[in-house]
């Protein structure tokens, strides 16, 4: 997939329908564990950009960067200050498993590293083989065993430009 055929835009109130449909599909659902709604104050939440991705104007995936030093306690506080954590989902079914994922994925993280973010993190379930294959192929190492954290049982994973 060419990146240039992937466009970000910020999340908005208007999304929100979307984001709801999105994150009922059982594809979603199995990882993604939120049935909370965003609001408002959320969106406003300067730690966390939060996107919509489109390719060729057709919306098809969630996809958020957030400080990872914006919370006590996080599982990624030792890494260098600036680095960001990121999180995605692709809403769309018929979108699934054919390289749009990690072809985004890198589209953005360049944009970070572009931005002089030092270490990009991630931190998928340790279940799920899919995420783990793709951060792999984008350079992501794990660093530490799976941890139990106040989002769930994750596996750190990190990269650097």
């Amino acid at each position: 997939m060419a990146a240039n055929k992937y466009s970000f835009r910020k999340v908005t109130l208007d999304d929100l329908d979307l984001l709801m449909e999105w994150q009922s599909n059982v594809h979603v659902r199995e990882w993604w564990d939120s049935d909370e709604p965003y609001d408002e104050e959320e969106l406003a939440d300067p730690r966390v950009a939060r996107w919509i991705v489109s390719t060729l104007g057709h919306p098809f995936a969630y996809m958020q960067d957030y400080t990872v030093h914006g919370w006590e306690d996080h599982h990624f506080a030792e890494l260098p200050e600036g680095s960001r954590g990121i999180d995605q989902f692709i809403g769309d079914p018929g979108m699934v498993g054919i390289g749009h994922g990690s072809a985004f994925i890198a589209m953005r993280m360049q944009a970070l590293f572009d931005e002089g973010v030092p270490v990009i993190a991630t931190d998928p379930h340790p279940d799920n083989a899919r995420a783990i294959a793709v951060y792999k192929k984008l350079g992501f190492k794990p660093f530490g065993p799976p941890q139990e954290t106040q989002w769930g049982l994750v596996l750190p994973m990190w990269t650097n430009n």
